[in-house]
């Protein structure tokens, strides 16, 4: 004889889920066509009908220990076939940036992130913090000569420092957001999943992800070939790689200032530690590469954000507070370079000051940005795999269960 179970629905969950993008989901009346057009939901108990009950519902629980919250690409087919324009896409999406302000704190961080008005006080930490290094070492002054941005902020005892606990932090509060999502999912219904696939290690698991839907992006090629799938297959797919090249850029000038400080056998790398490094230089070149490809990326999410027909998919706060700070980083860091170039000091200095804050809301405020579900959606799928749980083709004879 099935139990009573009740039911506490937590209403401030579904406010803050509204305010993140998923404002359409009490529209929801589940008739199950989005689980039906999804060309990746699995066959045992597909997504995102059952996921649309449990935000509707605020429930929690649920939707932090769903793994299927993860497996959506959010193509958009069940936003545009849904009858009553409950845009179960941007409701998923809205659950998954709810549940990265939910793993790690400081919970303040997460808050700021949910809402423009807080917003200036983002800004505001870097800002005093990079301003005040400009006040101690030249009085808000610009440095005479050559411009060398290392007169303002030399990288020795600021840049470098800042920028490596920042990194340091970042990564360690991953660490502790991807050990509370595996409990998450451990807490979970544990199903017997129906399809031809086994269950894999977690090495196999990680190689699958990284080449499927890292390196190629396979998977979103199973979505659809619509003209706006096609923009943020493009889009995704020049942002992810120019991030590769700047990263290898970043950390080879890192080694290579560094390397032979602790490791003097590596000082023929010591020319490449000093910056600026000439144009010709084969770093140089890989960073510039990477620039074109960050801005070609950024030029084709950005108008498929502004072409979204609104009736079958919104933009959140969240996605243009990603793509502004990625602009910012790309602008500024581009535009330091060529009013070095033209020698305007003044302008210069300036935008590089520019070009740091922003850089530093990359990467400090990673955790709860959008940009975070780069990790916590690989590591969840590397998740999926371990379990069997994995997104398959869609079949006539399926079964719902909410």
């Amino acid at each position: 004889m099935p139990q009573t179970q009740r039911i506490a629905p937590n209403l401030e969950f579904i406010k803050n889920l509204q305010a993140a993008g998923g404002d359409t989901v009490k529209r929801c009346y589940q008739c199950a066509t989005c689980s039906v057009a999804c060309p990746i939901s699995p066959q045992d108990g597909p997504f995102p009908r059952k996921e649309m009950v449990w935000a509707q519902w605020g429930l929690k629980d649920k939707l932090l220990s769903d793994i299927d919250l993860w497996l959506c690409h959010r193509c958009g087919n069940c936003s545009d076939l849904c009858p009553r324009g409950a845009k179960p896409g941007d409701v998923l999406a809205a659950a998954r940036t709810m549940v990265y302000r939910e793993l790690v704190g400081p919970k303040i961080v997460g808050e700021w992130m949910s809402s423009p008005k807080h917003l200036p006080k983002l800004i505001a930490i870097p800002a005093l913090l990079f301003a005040f290094i400009w006040m101690i070492m030249t009085g808000f002054g610009i440095p005479e000569g050559k411009i060398v941005y290392g007169k303002l902020f030399p990288g020795d005892y600021t840049i470098d420092p800042i920028f490596t606990l920042a990194f340091a932090f970042v990564a360690y509060t991953f660490y502790k957001g991807v050990r509370k999502l595996f409990a998450e999912f451990d807490k979970g219904p544990k199903t017997v999943f129906i399809g031809p696939h086994q269950k894999v290690g977690w090495l196999q698991a990680a190689k699958e992800v990284v080449l499927e839907e890292l390196v190629t992006h396979n998977k979103w090629k199973e979505c659809g070939d619509a003209p706006a799938d096609q923009a943020r297959f493009k889009g995704h797919f020049y942002t992810f790689f120019a991030f590769i090249a700047l990263a290898i850029v970043t950390s080879v000038i890192a080694v290579s200032h560094w390397g032979p400080v602790f490791l003097p056998f590596l000082h023929f790398l010591e020319p490449m530690g000093h910056t600026p490094l000439p144009l010709y230089n084969p770093v140089k070149l890989l960073a510039n590469v990477g620039a074109v490809m960050l801005v070609i990326g950024m030029v084709a999410l950005t108008k498929r954000r502004l072409n979204l027909d609104k009736a079958k998919s919104a933009s959140s706060y969240s996605d243009w507070f990603l793509l502004g700070v990625i602009w910012a980083v790309t602008v500024t860091g581009i535009g330091s370079q060529l009013l070095r170039w033209v020698n305007w000091a003044s302008l210069a200095y300036f935008v590089y000051y520019l070009h740091l804050i922003a850089v530093f809301m990359l990467i400090a405020y990673l955790p709860w940005s959008k940009l975070g579900h780069l990790v916590y959606r690989t590591a969840a799928l590397v998740y999926t795999r371990v379990a069997g749980r994995l997104p398959m083709p869609a079949v006539a004879d399926r079964t719902f269960h909410v």
